[in-house]
């Protein structure tokens, strides 16, 4: 008879010691990966929707009151939970809709982690707190508009995402000139996937989309790069080897490319949320002809202002994904 050779009970112990320790380490960064690409696909539907949603309405702008007294108590302010009912809610299926004071009720977490990991914020909950320098703008109405320091409110959509809304009633048309952003903003809304569930970081479950201009409005989603300090280079260059921002997000990573204007403006609106607080961010929007042309550039710095300078100009890159 032939002797049939088997493992021995110490080997298959050993053999499963092994796996149990590659299946420790390697699972957990395949349960990172398979979030992040279902929070990318979820991202990109909440974006075509909402901006399906505010092509339907009319104008965005002038929705609900707002009456700064002389203490929060005598302020009067029904601004963006108005828009919600009055205005979103007619083009845009909601579950719920949470005043101000009430956003948890909505699922918006207290805090939220940076896009860079560095710091927890709290969650903001008025316009001041998204971003301090958006009052820098002007405050009255005319051609150039105006913000105020509205509070937000929040809903909650039938997928299940939590979405808090900053909103300007004295938002006002685009134009072809310099201008601050902020106060082309209308609606700012700060989602996140999965409510209070972890991790609240922006970048994976938070995000932000901005709807700027009261007629015919343009909301974007950038999902923004945490661009370094250095890199400053001229918007465009044609020299061979020359360094230019568009080479640098490329350089980067393949999926990067430049924001366009309203990207960079939205950037800007929740500089806070991505942690960039200084210099002027190049955009892909310009005119003219390669590099003597101009583009249009982002202000973090004084409050907003944005404007067209030379190409040749060295000014930040600001990258986001394509």
């Amino acid at each position: 008879m032939k002797k049939t050779k088997g493992f021995t009970l110490a080997e298959i112990l050993i053999t499963l010691a092994i796996i149990g320790i590659v299946a420790a380490i390697t699972l957990p960064s395949l349960l990172v990966n398979v979030n992040e690409k279902a929070w990318d696909a979820q991202k990109k539907a909440l974006h075509a929707r909402l901006a399906q949603a505010i092509g339907q309405m009319n104008t965005l702008g002038g929705y609900g009151t707002y009456t700064k007294g002389e203490t929060d108590d005598e302020t009067v302010d029904t601004a963006a939970e108005s828009f919600i009912l009055d205005a979103l809610s007619k083009v845009y299926k909601i579950n719920n809709v949470c005043g101000p004071d009430k956003l948890s009720s909505c699922g918006i977490p207290s805090k939220i982690t940076t896009l860079d990991a560095v710091a927890e914020i709290n969650f903001p909950t008025k316009m001041s707190e998204l971003n301090e320098k958006l009052l820098n703008g002007k405050h009255t109405e005319g051609e150039e508009g105006g913000i105020v320091d509205t509070k937000a409110a929040a809903f909650e959509t039938v997928n299940g995402e939590s979405i808090a809304v900053f909103y300007n009633p004295l938002c006002s048309l685009d134009v072809a000139v310099a201008h601050y952003s902020q106060n082309k903003m209308c609606v700012n809304f700060i989602y996140d996937l999965n409510g209070k569930e972890g991790p609240n970081q922006v970048g994976k479950d938070v995000g932000f989309i901005t709807a700027f201009y009261n007629k015919n409005p343009v909301v974007v989603a950038p999902l923004a790069y945490k661009s370094n300090a250095e890199d400053y280079a001229p918007a465009y260059s044609e020299e061979e080897g020359k360094v230019d921002s568009r080479s640098i997000c490329a350089s980067k990573n393949q999926n990067l490319r430049l924001p366009n204007r309203d990207e960079v403006a939205a950037m800007f609106i929740n500089a806070p949320l991505i942690n960039i607080d200084e210099g002027n961010c190049w955009s892909s929007t310009f005119t003219g002809l390669g590099q003597f042309g101009f583009s249009w550039y982002q202000n973090f710095t004084n409050g907003g202002y944005r404007s067209l300078a030379p190409n040749t100009n060295n000014s930040r890159t600001c990258c986001v994904y394509k």
